[in-house]
């Protein structure tokens, strides 16, 4: 109940506002940004002066008021958009079907409907504003007392329907909703500077492309809202005028001039909208780390972390711990501080948990991933009745179990849902993860028992197998510690388990009947290229959206590894030193299975960074700064404490990986 009414205060009073701010210097731009628009658009070089008067008269009109005040509204309509399809873990489309899935969402339709809307409106002030011959709808016929169709003003409208309809579908396409958070902390005045000329050429590009292919698509049907029109409006159409769904028509330079500066104008402005959005969001928020009364408890960046929250503000939280770790002597004093009276360092233990729990349910994920890989993407059969385990019985290695709390492990469905126990509490989530199996199955695999509990060193299950028939001797970084070994008797292969579960659970003879039926169909449709094409897996695609979370994981490393150098000259309690073996051994596990998903194919192809569109393309290479962080994070830990790690408690082969670091030969 305080989790979730926390939420509700802190989205209402730090998102919402700082929303509305970049709303209002959107607002604030938009006059001189229209004056730029009118200057461009009537500016002639024959007559400099009459023009440039012209345009000061024009924007001092009621005309050019009213058309402001509307733009005005669309800019508001703009923000709220922003505030409601943002999210900062991207939606990545790992086929073709996937994709054409999220174009055709319902609520992908009515923001697609409202941006044809805008358009219009924008397409409407542009005529206005241009004057001439796109100002009104229609005018005096040629000895008539009829009312003939201004189609120069329809084709203005249409025109922005059209961009504003492309605009929605190219943000869908280039996760134009994405907000990422940026390297290098700027001032907001210095990083919109920075950021306005690449809007430009954004806007400009853009628009470019989309006269093209309005042109095309007016070419072809520009007939058809023309006659509805008139039908509608009861209007005539000028027979001597030229149609402008013909090539006599389009080849106005004049006419191709002011559409593309009208689609310009209208994707510059909600692009700047869309700039400041980003800018305001991430901006960053410090969490106080205690507080001396109870009802701001909490505010307090521990609790922050492990209760309840929007996703907004667990990225906020991991970006001001990563933050202070490296900047804030007395803050780094607070989280290394004991509590009183009790003498506990609650504040190092919720962050510390918080943290390697994430680092644990990312490399989980990846071991999962290289499973099905290794099965040729063959899935698993999951059981979806079967008790789910508590973290602490599934935790990766056993320097984490101390640390690791009793709530339910959630399957990990996309990588949102690392999130997913802060969003939806302890409830279980439906399993729709294309390659998490369930570690509870009797069919699960063995990579994945390995990871929960011990195995025996003589048996051919132990270590990293790949095939049954492959004996590894070595004990494997997968393996858990030997300590656990040592309290108890190991228990059998996952081989020769006989579960009752998987005798209670055998198949029917209806259930083979339909699931050989599937495979004939799946075989029949296999052979289809357009079935085929639209269902192939897009390259580097899964591998991308197996990190897209990857920045919360980036702060977490970050954050983690500082504190801990930090706390060789600063923690007067050694609270940190307690816990040294269980980030050690976490960051190890996790080395080893980035090194793994990194020799999986297109896993290590940077992609090509776009450079026309306003979509943030930073979550294509978030897997390599992982990489880079997770090393330089043990490097750190390493070259601060040098020989006195041997004196560590750590297995003998994370040992081994770790004196690697120590000599400087990873």
């Amino acid at each position: 109940m305080f989790s979730a009414q926390q939420s509700c205060w802190f989205i209402r009073k730090v998102i919402c506002w700082r929303a509305v701010a970049s709303i209002a210097w959107a607002v604030l731009l938009l006059p001189p940004t229209t004056a730029v628009f009118v200057f461009l658009s009537r500016f002639s070089l024959l007559h400099p002066i009459q023009t440039t008067s012209e345009c000061l008269s024009l924007l001092t009109s009621a005309s050019a008021i009213f058309s402001l005040i509307l733009l005005f509204g669309v800019i508001l309509m703009v923000g709220f958009l922003n505030l409601e399809y943002y999210t900062v873990i991207p939606t990545i489309a790992c086929s073709k079907i996937a994709l054409l899935g999220q174009l055709l969402h319902p609520r992908q339709f009515l923001s697609s409907m409202a941006h044809c809307i805008m358009g219009i409106i924008v397409g409407w002030c542009s005529a206005i504003t241009i004057g001439g011959r796109y100002e009104t709808l229609g005018y005096s016929c040629d000895g008539s007392t009829q009312m003939c169709l201004n189609e120069y003003h329809v084709f203005l409208l249409l025109a922005g329907a059209f961009v504003g309809f492309s605009h929605s579908l190219l943000g869908v396409i280039h996760n134009m909703n994405y907000v990422a958070f940026q390297t290098v902390q700027q001032y907001k005045y210095l990083r919109f500077k920075g950021s306005l000329p690449l809007v430009v050429k954004c806007s400009a590009t853009q628009a470019l492309y989309s006269v093209r292919n309005y042109i095309v698509v007016y070419f072809f049907l520009g007939d058809v809202p023309r006659a509805w029109i008139c039908k509608t409006l009861n209007l005539q159409l000028n027979s001597s005028a030229h149609q402008l769904d013909s090539i006599a028509g389009l080849l106005d330079l004049s006419l191709l001039y002011h559409l593309w500066m009208s689609a310009t104008f209208l994707l510059f402005t909600w692009q700047v909208t869309l700039l400041l959005f980003r800018i305001f969001v991430t901006e960053v928020y410090s969490f106080p780390v205690q507080s001396s009364f109870t009802e701001d408890a909490l505010l307090c960046l521990p609790k922050v972390l492990t209760e309840k929250q929007p996703i907004i503000v667990k990225f906020l939280a991991l970006q001001d711990l990563a933050l202070l770790s490296q900047h804030s002597p007395s803050r780094r004093c607070e989280v290394f501080g004991l509590s009183q009276p009790g003498g506990h360092p609650h504040n190092w233990n919720a962050i510390s948990k918080e943290c390697m729990s994430l680092l644990a349910d990312l490399t989980q994920r990846l071991v999962a991933y290289h499973d099905t890989v290794a099965t040729n993407g063959r899935a698993k059969s999951l059981s979806t009745g079967s008790e789910r385990k508590t973290s602490s019985e599934t935790s990766l290695t056993s320097g984490t179990e101390d640390l690791m709390s009793p709530r339910p492990t959630l399957l990990i469905k996309t990588p949102a849902s690392v999130f997913a126990r802060s969003v939806i509490g302890h409830q279980q989530s439906p399993l729709t993860a294309p390659f998490t199996p369930d570690l509870d199955s009797p069919f699960a695999s063995p990579a994945l028992r390995r990871l929960t509990a011990p195995v025996d060193q003589c048996s051919p299950w132990f270590g990293t197998v790949q095939s049954p028939h492959i004996m590894r001797r070595g004990p494997k970084l997968w393996s858990t510690s030997t300590d656990s070994q040592v309290n108890g008797s190991p228990p059998p292969s996952p081989a020769s388990v006989t579960d009752p579960k998987a005798e209670q659970s055998k198949p029917s003879l209806l259930a083979k009947f339909l699931q050989n039926r599937k495979e004939q169909v799946k075989n029949f449709l296999a052979k289809r290229v357009l079935i085929m094409y639209l269902f192939n897996k897009l390259p580097e695609a899964s591998s991308q959206a197996l990190f897209a979370d990857s920045q919360a994981h980036i702060w977490a490393l970050e954050g983690l590894s500082y504190l801990v150098q930090a706390s060789f000259s600063e923690d007067q309690f050694g609270v940190v030193q307690t816990t040294l073996p269980s980030i050690l051994s976490c960051m190890l596990v996790l080395q080893e299975a980035v090194d793994r998903h990194f020799k999986l194919p297109h896993a290590s192809s940077k992609p090509v960074r776009s450079t026309s569109s306003m979509g943030d393309s930073t979550y294509k290479t978030l897997r390599f700064a992982l990489r880079a962080t997770l090393k330089t994070a043990i490097y750190r830990i390493t070259t601060t404490f040098g020989t006195h790690l041997n004196a560590v408690q750590l297995s003998a082969e994370h040992r081994k990986r770790l004196q690697q670091f120590l000599e400087y030969k990873e």
